[in-house]
């Protein structure tokens, strides 16, 4: 059944008629280059000029050198500069991956990946987290985020599950409107207010295992090349092991591919969110690489103009993803820009070459293959958020907002972040929380003291890494402080003296930090080398507590009943005292799963009638 649309414009009619008077001022080429986003690395502030760009965006790792909040604003401003000398001086957009805090900063608060917050069900706390990254963003430039996503996660193997908030579809929808609200503000005009970019649309989680084309796996050894040399996406995505070591592993089966789901399924379950966003003012968009019963989502015309802009009435603009147009006809190059423009796209992300996608796209309407309508139509969408913005008022941000990025105050609202985060899914002889003034507590494991891995993919760079990649506490310095550092005793490979034993052991377990296809598993048990820790570990104490850190449910049926309490963390960001509090019982545990916990791989992909270790509302209090 169709869905009625939006109703509420997003400009009154003074706004919208200097959108038409500015847009009849523009020459093809001027309405070219605001459809056109290039990575900061493939351009200049001179280009910007120039070329009369629309956006630039930094992708994962995008940074400037030093990587400091001062140095990103100097970055950002140059080339807002750049577009404020155009011609026509329309003020340029920047675009940032600001999925959980300003993450590719280094000092920024970071806050847990969304699957921790579905875990929280918190909708305030989730407002407040957006107001503070708004603020953090807008301190060093940048008045747009490619968040939330609102993925409804059907099988954990995809390395993208973190960053949905549950497999329910009103929760989703819950938490990715109240963190819109935060970035919006006191109003889409306020000077601290960021843009929004809602995503993946549309199922991109319902993809099928094995149907992803990304990556070439009938050629290992060529991936592999293509990964270090041709393919400069991939090049980027540095990681502990090879690429032809990860495809063995499973990455790329998932992420990327075709959603088989009906039409019915696709409405009920994954447009819904979508129309919710809108309704709370969201005025961008992202297309899915994904595609829908075999046509790729950039493509897609019936449900990119005919649904989402028609049948919801929505008048901001859809962006692709990073180079999400060349997937259409891979090889055929201005095939693809005709095929996504009269799709629906209306700004593209062409992060390596903008001046090949401008050529392109003016050849195709000085051919009549795009119609000029249609690019009038794309340009009105970026230009009616850019006025929505108030950046042709205020295209400059207030350099003292710089004092917010870290401050104290956000990362306490971390740390309270982090704690409601965390899921209590077994506690045997109340081994929880941990006793205070008894005998030394024994902490096992090289994940308990690294930041990096409590932080996982989108923190730094586009893979996120372990070790001190960014400020912050680890769960063993939180430990330490608040119970004392004599009383917390460490080990990171759990190997301890024959005649050692403690009343209690807690050992941390962690994901490798992953992103995207990258992050796609066929195994999700725990490694060998986990279960050997382990099973150190309980042999030296009375009872033991498992805190695992993970993007999604790993398979852990068997080792189970070897635990006294497990507590699922999540990815909880930079402030691990947020897990010693609940731990150590100074708050109490109430998050709850926002996900099934499956029992075993035959429960992949999650069915509504299949079999699971614990259900989606599963959670202990303490």
């Amino acid at each position: 059944m169709p869905l009625s649309p939006v109703t509420s414009p997003p400009l009154n009619s003074a706004q919208q008629h200097f959108v038409e008077q500015l847009l009849s001022k523009m020459t093809l080429d001027e309405k070219i280059g605001q459809m056109t986003q290039p990575e900061k690395n493939s351009v200049t502030p001179a280009d910007v000029t120039r070329l009369g760009l629309g956006s630039v965006l930094s992708g994962g790792g995008g940074n400037p050198d030093p990587n400091t909040p001062a140095e990103w604003r100097g970055m950002v401003t140059a080339f807002q500069e750049g577009a404020l000398a155009s011609r026509l001086g329309i003020p340029l957009l920047y675009g940032v991956d600001a999925v959980h805090g300003h993450n590719n900063v280094v000092g920024a608060t970071i806050f847990p990946h969304n699957i921790g917050l579905g875990a929280a069900r918190d909708a305030d706390l989730v407002r407040r987290i957006g107001r503070a990254t708004a603020l953090e963003v807008v301190a060093t430039g940048v008045r747009w985020t490619f968040a939330p996503a609102v993925s409804i996660p059907q099988d954990v193997r995809w390395g993208r599950s973190y960053e949905g908030y549950s497999q329910d579809s009103a929760l989703v929808s819950e938490l990715a409107v109240a963190l819109i609200d935060g970035l919006k503000g006191d109003g889409w005009n306020s000077p601290t207010a960021v843009l929004p970019s809602v995503k993946h649309y549309v199922a991109d989680a319902a993809a099928t295992w094995g149907s992803s084309k990304r990556v070439n796996r009938q050629a290992l050894a060529e991936a592999q090349n293509a990964a270090q040399t041709t393919d400069q996406t991939l090049a980027i995505a540095h990681m502990d092991q090879s690429f032809v070591e990860l495809l063995k592993l499973g990455a790329w089966q998932i992420d990327q591919g075709d959603a088989e789901i009906d039409e019915a399924t696709l409405r009920a379950v994954h447009l819904a969110p979508y129309r919710a966003a809108l309704e709370a003012g969201a005025l961008n968009v992202m297309a899915s690489y994904s595609s829908w019963q075999g046509l790729k989502m950039h493509a897609h015309q019936y449900l990119l103009t005919d649904v989402l802009k028609d049948e919801l009435g929505f008048e901001g603009f859809v962006v692709s993803d990073w180079e999400g147009i060349d997937q259409i006809y891979p090889g055929d190059y201005d095939r693809c820009v005709v095929a996504s423009i009269n799709a629906g796209i209306d700004m593209v992300m062409v992060p390596f070459d903008a001046e090949r996608f401008i050529g392109s796209l003016r050849r195709a309407v000085q051919g009549g293959e795009v119609f000029p309508a249609r690019i009038d139509d794309a340009v009105r969408r970026i230009l009616t958020a850019k006025v929505a913005l108030n950046l042709f008022e205020n295209p400059r941000t207030d350099p003292a907002l710089l004092e917010l990025v870290g401050c104290s105050a956000h990362r306490t609202l971390a740390r309270e972040a982090a704690a409601k985060s965390l899921v209590l899914l077994k506690n045997e002889g109340d081994a929880l929380p941990l006793r205070r003034n008894t005998s030394p507590l024994l902490v096992a494991g090289p994940d308990a003291d690294d930041v990096g891995v409590q932080c996982g993919g989108w923190t730094v760079s586009w893979m996120g890494g372990r070790g001190p990649t960014t400020p912050g506490t680890s769960i063993l310095q939180g430990l330490r402080h608040t119970l004392g550092a004599e009383q917390v005793q460490y080990s990171a490979d759990g190997q301890l003296p024959v005649d050692t034993e403690y009343e209690v052991g807690l050992v941390v377990l962690a994901e490798e930090p992953y992103a995207e296809g990258m992050g796609d598993r066929a195994n999700l048990h725990l490694s060998a080398d986990q279960v050997a820790l382990l099973r150190r570990v309980r042999a030296r104490c009375q009872r033991l507590v498992v805190v695992l850190l993970s993007g999604r449910p790993l398979l852990i049926t068997d080792e189970l009943p070897h635990w006294d309490a497990f507590v699922a963390a999540w990815l909880p960001g930079t402030e691990g005292e947020g897990v010693a509090d609940v731990l150590c019982g100074d708050v109490p545990f109430t998050g709850r799963l926002s996900f099934d916990w499956p029992q075993s791989a035959e429960d992949l992909p999650r069915r509504e009638d299949g079999s699971a270790l614990f259900r989606m509302g599963a959670g202990l209090n303490s």
